[in-house]
């Protein structure tokens, strides 16, 4: 149930229409309860402000109906702005980063913003009564007031007005800034690190070395991505029914019918294990998504930077750009423990809960590794990644960790020996020479 709801909150993150209806609903209640002060008498005191000029009823029916009339139609133009924008960042930088561009705040509620004002007037505008008109409901007719104006209503609308030029002043700054290769880089960037400071919270301790997973397994009965894992509901399972649980798969790998999802290691009789409640602990879909998925964003900067020096594109400089922030991505896991214990201990002190964890050479083969025949193509490319390959060996003390690093160098001059030639591998093969002086130092 967990998962469902996360995928399900995902989901609405990354949508165009939740936060347009949540404003939209608060506009028309804001409507009504500024209406129903207006009715009251609360806000005669306007009336009686100096700096108030009272609208009569036909000057009020003319400002909503131009306010709410601006306001859908600058809704539909930014809506168009928006699409267009995605698109343009989807068919450019690949289907993986409009995720980003979905889950960017600014555009949610830019369009939320516009909506709102539009519902607010258009609530309110129903409520202006000219003077010769007969009123409606027993309040009016009790006050005897000669039409109604909703003087406080009016000022709410024209504040909402001015806000709304304000939204789209920065949306006209913000779109064209959101779409800009270097932005999107470092949104990724920044992200990646974070998850990796979330998911990695220890120092490293060197490297370890995973043993297959072995006991009976449970099989995926559905196919689809792993978008999330409740790992606590799996850690109360393990404890209740004695024993341990170790994953076969992890978030944002894609299973099908008999893939081994997890196997059951436990001396007792297994009768007491059941499937369908370990099966329920996995969320499945059909894309991925960054929750619990840390190679999701690491395969969008390593997408990014392979587009770029595709020979269609061939813009090195954006694939540079996504290459420095690999490293610092690289350089930030190999200062972890990639090991992570979730969950509670049996009475031996083991993990109940043992999670399929990564090392060190996983993550750079998943990120320089996927890279290296679209850098090795490239002399611009491939000189700053032996540049950022050393500088991340450089800011570690494992030797084993830095070894997997001369090693990724050492496949990339290879590489390039195959896609270069002349002055170009010159330069490479000089680049190299100082690499490896540089990673033995």
């Amino acid at each position: 149930m967990i998962g469902f709801l996360v995928t399900r909150w995902q989901s609405i993150n990354a949508s165009y229409w939740f936060y347009p209806a949540l404003l939209s609903v608060a506009a028309f209640l804001l409507s009504l309860a500024t209406v129903s002060l207006d009715r009251s008498g609360w806000a005669d005191w306007l009336l009686e402000a100096g700096w108030y000029e009272p609208a009569r009823p036909q000057g009020a029916s003319n400002m909503l109906t131009v306010i709410s009339g601006s306001m859908i139609g600058v809704a539909s133009t930014v809506f168009s702005i928006t699409i267009a924008a995605v698109s343009y960042a989807s068919g450019t930088y690949g289907p993986r980063v409009l995720t980003n561009f979905m889950e960017d705040r600014g555009n949610q509620f830019s369009l939320a913003t516009f909506i709102a004002t539009f519902v607010f007037a258009i609530t309110t505008l129903r409520t202006v009564r000219e003077a010769d008109e007969q009123a409606i409901s027993a309040l009016d007719a009790a006050s005897g007031a000669a039409g109604f104006v909703p003087q406080f209503s009016l000022l709410v609308a024209y504040a909402l007005m001015g806000l709304s030029i304000a939204v789209l002043v920065y949306f006209l700054h913000h779109i064209p800034a959101s779409i800009r290769i270097n932005s999107v880089l470092q949104s990724i960037g920044e992200r990646l690190l974070n998850d990796i400071g979330s998911n990695f919270p220890n120092d490293a301790k060197g490297e370890t070395h995973q043993e297959a997973p072995q006991g009976r397994a449970v099989v995926a009965r559905r196919t689809g991505y792993i978008q999330h894992i409740d790992f606590q509901r799996l850690d109360r399972i393990a404890q209740k029914v004695g024993g341990h649980i170790k994953l076969g798969v992890r978030t944002g790998d894609f299973v099908y019918n008999d893939v081994r999802l997890i196997y059951w290691d436990a001396d007792d009789d297994l009768d007491d294990l059941r499937d369908e409640e370990v099966s329920a602990c996995f969320t499945l879909g059909g894309l991925r998504t960054p929750v619990q998925d840390i190679h999701f964003l690491m395969d969008e900067l390593v997408e990014i930077g392979l587009r770029a020096l595709s020979p269609g594109i061939n813009d090195p400089f954006t694939a540079i750009t996504a290459l420095h922030w690999l490293g610092a991505a690289t350089s930030e896991l190999a200062k972890r423990d990639l090991v992570r214990s979730i969950g509670g201990k049996d009475d031996t002190g083991s993990d109940r809960l043992v999670l399929r964890n990564d090392n060190f050479a996983h993550f750079v083969a998943r990120g320089f590794g996927t890279m290296r025949s679209g850098v090795a193509t490239s002399p611009a490319a491939a000189l700053v990644a032996m540049e950022v390959i050393a500088d991340s060996a450089a800011t570690i003390s494992d030797e084993t960790r830095q070894a997997i690093l001369r090693q990724e160098g050492e496949r990339l001059i290879l590489q390039a020996r195959e896609a270069l030639a002349g002055p170009d591998l010159d330069l490479v093969e000089a680049r190299y020479a100082k690499f490896e002086k540089a990673t033995a130092a």
